[in-house]
């Protein structure tokens, strides 16, 4: 990548670190599922009118259906799962769990569109993986009465993980033809759509403070509107897999934000996890280990 990338590159994780601070200030009021339709209700609104500005609102129309599949697994889906896993744990282990979207873009990409898979990734697979079960092992308990929301937490966080990583496969598959703005702006008004119904049977009774709907706010128009610009921007330039490489950053600012903003402690055990999940994305990708002849 030029230098010009990895710095858009260190912002986005920058905004993405920061939503798992934003959605640990406004899900307990939200609810998840509303938290994630105002946040991407917001967002199309306000990326419609710089699509219409620059003439491109024809591209929503003419990619629908890979827009609504996108929309689906890369904000509706994932942006809830987040949203109720930050009911129950920190920022910091949240984004280190959300990390591992490389590795689910690696399987994904082998699965669906039959890119190889050498022995040493695969290795890295493992130890990726490997390394949120360890996060994941102590939230476990089963005793009877035991508390499982933190276990329950970290799965859904992989499950949005997975999620990300169809969508990374998804949008090189169906909107190579499209605009990253046009991706961005239609695939929040997908989600947005596809999320309505729901929010509105959840809807709290009580209305939300002005804390969370800043946090909202927030969510919507830095770490979605102007985060996703910058993503589908990179990697309509740098392709998928280099895109979503900022998860290696991601918690380093998730963590810092935490820290700093909500009192978060940083645990031994996050940074040994931590520390296992970038190993093993660094054999996924091919950054370090045998390269082939």
């Amino acid at each position: 990548m030029k230098a010009f990338d990895i710095g858009e590159l260190v912002l986005l994780a920058a905004l993405w670190g920061a939503s798992f601070l934003f959605m640990r200030l406004g899900a307990h009021e939200f609810g998840p599922v509303v938290l994630a339709a105002v946040r991407v209700g917001l967002a199309s609104a306000m990326l419609i009118p710089l699509l219409a500005s620059r003439g491109q609102l024809g591209q929503l129309r003419e990619h629908w259906r890979g827009l609504l599949v996108v929309g689906a697994l890369n904000s509706a889906i994932p942006f809830a799962l987040f949203s109720f896993a930050a009911l129950s744990i920190t920022a910091g282990l949240s984004s280190i769990v959300n990390a591992t979207t490389p590795l689910w873009t690696a399987i994904v990409a082998f699965v669906w569109l039959r890119q190889g898979l050498t022995p040493w990734r695969v290795l890295g697979l493992v130890i990726g993986f490997g390394g949120v079960a360890f996060l994941a092992w102590d939230k476990a308990s089963f005793k009877p009465g035991a508390d499982h929301s933190g276990f329950w937490a970290v799965l859904a966080c992989a499950g949005a993980t997975l999620c990300y990583g169809l969508a990374a496969n998804a949008t090189k598959r169906f909107l190579t033809g499209a605009s990253p703005l046009a991706v961005a702006t239609g695939s929040q008004f997908a989600a947005a759509l596809l999320l309505g119904l729901p929010a509105g049977l959840l809807w709290p009774a009580t209305l939300p403070s002005g804390t969370a709907w800043g946090a909202a706010l927030a969510l919507a128009a830095l770490c979605t509107a102007l985060a996703y610009i910058l993503y589908f921007r990179l990697m309509s330039r740098v392709g998928p897999t280099n895109a979503v490489s900022v998860t290696f950053l991601i918690p380093l600012f998730a963590m810092l934000w935490g820290a700093l903003f909500l009192g978060e402690s940083i645990t031994a055990q996050m940074v040994l996890g931590g520390g296992i999940v970038l190993v093993g994305i660094a054999l996924a990708l091919g950054l370090v280990g045998p390269k082939p002849r």
